[in-house]
Protein backbone atom coordinates (compact mmCIF):
# COMPACT_ATOMS: atom_id res chain seq x y z
CA UNK A 1 0.00 0.00 0.00
CA UNK A 2 1.37 3.34 -0.96
CA UNK A 3 2.42 5.63 1.83
CA UNK A 4 0.06 8.87 2.55
CA UNK A 5 1.69 12.46 0.11
CA UNK A 6 1.96 15.41 1.49
CA UNK A 7 2.86 19.11 -0.13
CA UNK A 8 4.17 21.68 1.69
CA UNK A 9 2.94 25.38 1.07
CA UNK A 10 5.43 28.23 2.07
CA UNK A 11 4.08 31.55 2.32
CA UNK A 12 5.79 34.82 2.33
CA UNK A 13 7.49 37.63 0.29
CA UNK A 14 10.49 37.47 2.61
CA UNK A 15 11.48 34.03 0.89
CA UNK A 16 11.07 35.11 -2.95
CA UNK A 17 12.67 38.09 -2.03
CA UNK A 18 16.37 36.10 -0.70
CA UNK A 19 16.18 38.40 2.52
CA UNK A 20 15.21 34.94 4.84
CA UNK A 21 16.12 31.61 4.04
CA UNK A 22 13.29 28.87 4.05
CA UNK A 23 14.33 25.90 6.62
CA UNK A 24 11.13 24.52 7.00
CA UNK A 25 11.02 22.80 4.64
CA UNK A 26 13.77 20.47 5.35
CA UNK A 27 12.78 20.07 8.63
CA UNK A 28 9.61 18.89 7.68
CA UNK A 29 10.63 16.39 4.62
CA UNK A 30 12.95 14.97 7.49
CA UNK A 31 10.23 14.36 9.79
CA UNK A 32 7.81 13.09 7.14
CA UNK A 33 9.50 10.64 6.01
CA UNK A 34 10.43 9.04 9.22
CA UNK A 35 6.62 9.57 9.85
CA UNK A 36 6.33 7.53 6.59
CA UNK A 37 4.39 10.61 4.00
CA UNK A 38 5.70 11.24 1.14
CA UNK A 39 6.39 14.90 0.64
CA UNK A 40 6.16 15.24 -3.30
CA UNK A 41 5.59 18.50 -3.86
CA UNK A 42 6.55 22.28 -2.29
CA UNK A 43 5.23 25.76 -3.41
CA UNK A 44 6.36 29.46 -2.50
CA UNK A 45 3.88 31.98 -2.84
CA UNK A 46 4.06 35.88 -2.11
CA UNK A 47 1.84 37.41 0.34
CA UNK A 48 -0.57 38.09 -2.36
CA UNK A 49 -4.49 36.22 -1.33
CA UNK A 50 -5.60 35.21 -4.56
CA UNK A 51 -2.27 33.04 -5.17
CA UNK A 52 -2.27 31.75 -1.82
CA UNK A 53 -6.16 30.77 -1.90
CA UNK A 54 -5.52 29.34 -5.49
CA UNK A 55 -2.32 27.32 -4.38
CA UNK A 56 -4.40 25.58 -1.18
CA UNK A 57 -6.87 24.62 -2.98
CA UNK A 58 -4.91 23.19 -5.55
CA UNK A 59 -2.89 21.52 -3.46
CA UNK A 60 -5.34 20.44 -0.89
CA UNK A 61 -7.16 18.85 -3.76
CA UNK A 62 -4.44 16.46 -5.02
CA UNK A 63 -2.22 15.32 -1.65
CA UNK A 64 -3.69 13.73 1.25
CA UNK A 65 -2.03 16.87 3.67
CA UNK A 66 -0.94 20.22 3.29
CA UNK A 67 1.39 22.21 5.49
CA UNK A 68 1.67 25.31 5.22
CA UNK A 69 4.43 27.94 6.99
CA UNK A 70 3.79 31.60 7.74
CA UNK A 71 1.58 34.71 7.68
CA UNK A 72 -0.36 33.80 10.62
CA UNK A 73 1.45 36.44 13.08
CA UNK A 74 -0.02 39.69 14.54
CA UNK A 75 0.71 42.32 11.85
CA UNK A 76 -1.14 43.39 8.71
CA UNK A 77 0.85 40.93 6.07
CA UNK A 78 -0.41 38.04 8.02
CA UNK A 79 -3.15 36.73 6.56
CA UNK A 80 -2.64 33.14 5.53
CA UNK A 81 -5.75 32.33 8.08
CA UNK A 82 -8.18 34.91 5.85
CA UNK A 83 -7.18 33.06 2.78
CA UNK A 84 -7.41 29.11 4.29
CA UNK A 85 -10.80 30.43 5.43
CA UNK A 86 -12.14 31.58 2.05
CA UNK A 87 -10.45 28.79 0.28
CA UNK A 88 -12.65 26.24 2.50
CA UNK A 89 -15.90 28.64 2.43
CA UNK A 90 -15.30 28.90 6.30
CA UNK A 91 -16.24 32.25 8.29
CA UNK A 92 -12.97 33.10 10.71
CA UNK A 93 -13.43 35.18 13.76
CA UNK A 94 -11.78 35.27 17.06
CA UNK A 95 -12.15 31.93 18.67
CA UNK A 96 -13.13 31.55 22.36
CA UNK A 97 -10.60 28.95 23.18
CA UNK A 98 -7.79 30.01 20.99
CA UNK A 99 -8.48 34.02 22.53
CA UNK A 100 -8.19 31.94 26.32
CA UNK A 101 -4.83 30.88 25.62
CA UNK A 102 -3.15 34.30 24.01
CA UNK A 103 -4.90 36.09 27.50
CA UNK A 104 -3.21 33.06 29.49
CA UNK A 105 0.09 33.61 27.96
CA UNK A 106 0.05 37.60 27.54
CA UNK A 107 -1.28 37.67 31.65
CA UNK A 108 1.59 35.55 32.75
CA UNK A 109 4.19 37.71 30.94
CA UNK A 110 2.07 41.05 31.90
CA UNK A 111 2.12 42.36 27.96
CA UNK A 112 -1.37 43.82 27.12
CA UNK A 113 -3.42 41.19 24.55
CA UNK A 114 -3.74 44.58 22.32
CA UNK A 115 -6.11 44.08 19.12
CA UNK A 116 -2.81 43.18 16.94
CA UNK A 117 -1.94 40.15 18.79
CA UNK A 118 -5.40 39.03 19.14
CA UNK A 119 -5.93 38.62 15.42
CA UNK A 120 -3.85 35.33 15.98
CA UNK A 121 -7.17 34.34 17.77
CA UNK A 122 -8.51 34.49 14.60
CA UNK A 123 -9.74 30.91 13.49
CA UNK A 124 -11.52 29.49 10.85
CA UNK A 125 -14.91 27.92 11.89
CA UNK A 126 -14.71 23.94 11.91
CA UNK A 127 -11.05 24.19 12.18
CA UNK A 128 -9.00 22.48 14.89
CA UNK A 129 -6.08 23.79 17.07
CA UNK A 130 -2.52 23.08 16.49
CA UNK A 131 -0.52 23.38 20.13
CA UNK A 132 2.16 25.71 20.23
CA UNK A 133 4.19 25.25 23.33
CA UNK A 134 6.77 27.68 22.00
CA UNK A 135 4.55 31.34 22.15
CA UNK A 136 1.16 29.66 22.41
CA UNK A 137 -0.56 31.77 19.79
CA UNK A 138 -1.65 28.53 17.73
CA UNK A 139 -1.94 27.03 14.33
CA UNK A 140 -5.02 25.52 13.13
CA UNK A 141 -6.23 22.32 11.08
CA UNK A 142 -8.73 22.49 8.39
CA UNK A 143 -10.19 19.56 6.09
CA UNK A 144 -6.82 18.26 5.22
CA UNK A 145 -4.77 21.56 5.50
CA UNK A 146 -2.48 22.03 8.32
CA UNK A 147 -1.54 25.44 9.06
CA UNK A 148 1.99 26.72 10.82
CA UNK A 149 3.68 29.35 12.10
CA UNK A 150 6.82 30.32 9.68
CA UNK A 151 9.09 31.34 12.68
CA UNK A 152 10.79 28.10 12.51
CA UNK A 153 11.10 26.70 15.95
CA UNK A 154 7.84 27.33 16.57
CA UNK A 155 7.27 25.88 13.05
CA UNK A 156 9.16 22.26 14.48
CA UNK A 157 7.26 22.71 17.73
CA UNK A 158 3.66 22.60 15.85
CA UNK A 159 4.84 19.85 13.39
CA UNK A 160 5.91 17.58 16.69
CA UNK A 161 2.15 18.71 17.69
CA UNK A 162 0.78 17.48 14.35
CA UNK A 163 2.00 14.33 13.08
CA UNK A 164 1.38 11.53 15.88
CA UNK A 165 -2.24 12.02 15.06
CA UNK A 166 -1.73 11.58 11.27
CA UNK A 167 -1.65 7.88 9.81
CA UNK A 168 1.32 7.29 8.06
CA UNK A 169 3.00 4.70 5.81
CA UNK A 170 6.59 2.73 5.86
CA UNK A 171 9.63 5.37 6.69
CA UNK A 172 11.59 6.13 3.69
CA UNK A 173 15.01 4.25 4.17
CA UNK A 174 18.08 5.75 1.75
CA UNK A 175 21.73 4.52 1.20
CA UNK A 176 24.63 6.27 -0.26
CA UNK A 177 27.68 5.08 -2.15
CA UNK A 178 30.27 7.68 -3.25
CA UNK A 179 31.83 7.03 -6.28
CA UNK A 180 34.93 9.05 -7.57
CA UNK A 181 33.88 9.04 -11.47
CA UNK A 182 31.95 11.80 -13.95
CA UNK A 183 28.39 11.01 -13.99
CA UNK A 184 28.97 10.25 -18.17
CA UNK A 185 30.72 7.77 -16.85
CA UNK A 186 28.54 6.30 -14.43
CA UNK A 187 25.09 7.28 -16.52
CA UNK A 188 24.33 3.88 -18.26
CA UNK A 189 24.99 1.98 -15.25
CA UNK A 190 22.49 3.82 -13.34
CA UNK A 191 19.77 3.55 -16.43
CA UNK A 192 20.02 -0.17 -15.86
CA UNK A 193 20.26 -0.07 -12.30
CA UNK A 194 16.90 1.78 -12.13
CA UNK A 195 15.02 -0.42 -14.34
CA UNK A 196 15.90 -3.62 -12.79
CA UNK A 197 15.37 -2.09 -9.32
CA UNK A 198 12.26 0.01 -10.32
CA UNK A 199 10.72 -0.39 -6.78
CA UNK A 200 13.13 1.88 -5.78
CA UNK A 201 14.23 5.55 -6.76
CA UNK A 202 17.98 6.02 -7.31
CA UNK A 203 19.31 10.05 -7.54
CA UNK A 204 22.84 11.10 -8.77
CA UNK A 205 24.03 14.20 -7.36
CA UNK A 206 27.60 15.12 -8.59
CA UNK A 207 30.32 16.81 -6.85
CA UNK A 208 33.61 18.36 -7.60
CA UNK A 209 36.03 18.11 -5.12
CA UNK A 210 40.32 19.39 -5.87
CA UNK A 211 39.90 19.43 -9.27
CA UNK A 212 38.44 15.37 -9.08
CA UNK A 213 34.65 14.94 -10.07
CA UNK A 214 32.55 11.97 -8.76
CA UNK A 215 28.77 11.63 -7.72
CA UNK A 216 27.07 10.76 -4.78
CA UNK A 217 24.74 8.03 -5.55
CA UNK A 218 21.66 7.32 -3.71
CA UNK A 219 19.80 4.77 -3.16
CA UNK A 220 15.52 5.31 -1.82
CA UNK A 221 12.72 2.91 -1.09
CA UNK A 222 11.02 1.29 2.04
CA UNK A 223 12.44 -2.43 1.52
CA UNK A 224 16.47 -2.57 3.35
CA UNK A 225 16.78 -5.86 1.65
CA UNK A 226 16.33 -4.41 -1.75
CA UNK A 227 18.36 -1.12 -1.17
CA UNK A 228 21.36 -3.24 0.19
CA UNK A 229 20.65 -5.50 -2.95
CA UNK A 230 21.22 -1.77 -5.38
CA UNK A 231 24.08 -0.80 -3.45
CA UNK A 232 25.81 -4.23 -3.74
CA UNK A 233 24.91 -4.38 -7.20
CA UNK A 234 26.56 -0.93 -7.86
CA UNK A 235 29.73 -1.35 -5.60
CA UNK A 236 30.12 -4.34 -7.26
CA UNK A 237 29.61 -3.12 -11.03
CA UNK A 238 32.73 -0.24 -10.24
CA UNK A 239 35.19 -2.38 -7.93
CA UNK A 240 34.18 -0.72 -5.16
Amino acid sequence: MANPTAAMLVIGDEILSGRTRDANMHFLAGELTKHGIDLIEVRIVRDHAPAIETAVRALSETHDHVFTSGGIGPTHDDITADCIARAFGAHIDVRDDARALLEAHYDKSGQELNAARLRMARIPDGAALIDNPVSTAPGFTIGNVHVMAGVPLVFQAMVASVLPALTGGRPLLSQTLRLNRGEGDIAATLSELAAEFDDLTIGCYPFQTNGVFGANVVVRGTEGARIDAAITRLAKEFEI
